[in-house]
């Protein structure tokens, strides 16, 4: 039985139907600075967040993404205490 061409596998190898919804994917960034009242990201660290949540601006010629801490959803950073996930927000 053919499958739609729509369809596509997981790397698990389910199938995954054409009529899914496919998710939002949060992408990972590195923190350059931080305004004065931000409470939990530091510069150095990994945040994760929505692509769709962000605003991009240039300074000097490079491009930079400037995010709410709000939208922030969880940072990687190496003060986080050994065996723990992370820092969630």
């Amino acid at each position: 039985m053919p499958t739609d061409e729509a369809e596509r596998r997981s790397s698990g190898g389910i199938l995954i139907p054409a009529t899914a919804q496919q998710q939002k994917r949060l992408v990972w960034g590195e923190v350059v600075g931080a305004g004065p009242n931000v409470r939990s990201a530091e510069e150095g660290d990994q945040v994760l967040f929505s692509p769709e949540d962000r605003y991009e601006v240039e300074v000097h010629g490079d491009d930079f993404l400037i995010l709410r801490e709000r939208d922030v959803h969880a940072i990687a950073a190496p003060r986080v205490e050994p065996g723990s996930t992370g820092l969630y927000l």
